[in-house]
């Protein structure tokens, strides 16, 4: 029997999101394998590749991209990078898993989704959170009507890193801010229950001179049809949560653990009708395993991404949005 073949990836950065999650969710899937790492420097890329049993290291993310053995990239770099490096990887044939968020605007989004489409590469955002089975259960309880029309949904994702020094997420011109590092979340997960787009955002943000002048704290409201709000709170200077609420006319939908799911029975979501709450069990597993083996099905199988590039692209239009309208406090309209 010949063993299937995996999608060979390579790291463009040993970023600790990189370290912590998703290499080692893509060493666990199915369908992959991660075969290069680089860094900046060569000891860095080659301490972090031993420490991780990756085979090669390489002292430059341009070497990385001239290995013709890599199918794939995985790019965790800081945002303001995402942009250029999609574009160098796509001009080098790779396909691309990039960071969230995928760009600082969507007209950038918009270039590295066309330069994509034009290599006939394939380009997804890494939000790791919605390849967990448990939203495809949470969208078949909405859609079978058990706790009604839906009237709205409340999603927060806060955490405290206030106090850490040389943090790049305090770099405005970096794209620094909680709207970038973990608003984007609430913004996907309402659009993809919904499974529409909002017509307009308002959102009220502190920004932060301790902090590089970045959105330290966020909440928001965004305006979908029938007359449904979404609102959600964002932040870097809070404690932590990231929980997401669906409210229906006859029930409600609560996740307690809404994006970093711990891969246990601590994934597990409730749903209350009336009287009755039940707790509904989901799947154990890894969801950056299961975001890594979707991405390798597009690639390797010519499967229908769940969420393309086009997608991200209509993500960034209202994080573009939202962040316009905390900077000038106002309602902005899509």
């Amino acid at each position: 029997m010949t063993q299937e073949r995996k999608l060979r990836w390579g790291i463009l950065g040993s970023a600790s999101i990189a370290i912590r999650s998703v290499i080692p969710g893509i060493q666990q899937s199915s369908l992959n394998e991660v075969t290069a790492l680089a860094s900046r420097t060569l000891d860095k890329a080659e301490q972090t590749a031993t420490d991780l049993g990756i085979p090669k290291a390489y002292g430059s993310y341009e070497e990385l991209l001239a290995d013709a053995s890599i199918d794939a990239v995985y790019i965790p770099l800081p945002n303001h990078l995402h942009y250029e490096w999609t574009l160098r990887a796509a001009e080098a044939g790779k396909h691309i898993l990039c960071e969230k968020p995928i760009a600082l605007n969507a007209a950038q989004a918009e270039e590295m989704a066309a330069a994509a489409s034009k290599a006939g590469v394939h380009l997804a955002e890494a939000f790791m959170y919605r390849h967990h089975p448990r939203y495809e259960q949470i969208r078949d309880i909405i859609a079978s009507g058990e706790i009604g029309d839906v009237r709205g949904i409340h999603s927060t994702f806060t955490f405290n890193s206030s106090g850490s020094d040389g943090n790049v997420r305090f770099r405005k011109d970096w794209g620094g801010g909680s709207l970038y590092d973990i608003g984007c979340y609430s913004i996907s997960a309402a659009r993809m229950l919904l499974g529409k787009e909002p017509s307009a955002a308002t959102v009220i943000a502190m920004f932060s001179p301790q902090h590089g002048e970045v959105d330290m704290m966020a909440s928001g409201l965004l305006e979908f049809d029938d007359h449904i709000g979404v609102t959600f709170d964002s932040g870097m200077w809070a404690a932590f949560r990231n929980t997401l609420e669906v409210l229906g006319t006859e029930g409600i939908i609560e996740v307690p653990s809404a994006y970093v799911s711990p891969g246990d029975e601590r994934s597990n979501f409730f749903v209350t009708v009336g009287d009755n709450r039940r707790e509904v069990q989901v799947a154990t597993l890894n969801q950056y395993a299961a975001q890594a083996d979707a991405f390798a099905r597009t690639v390797l199988n010519g499967e229908t991404p769940l969420y393309d590039a086009e997608d991200a692209v209509r993500n960034m239009r209202v994080l573009d949005a939202c962040l316009k309208s905390a900077e000038e406090r106002q309602r902005i309209t899509l």
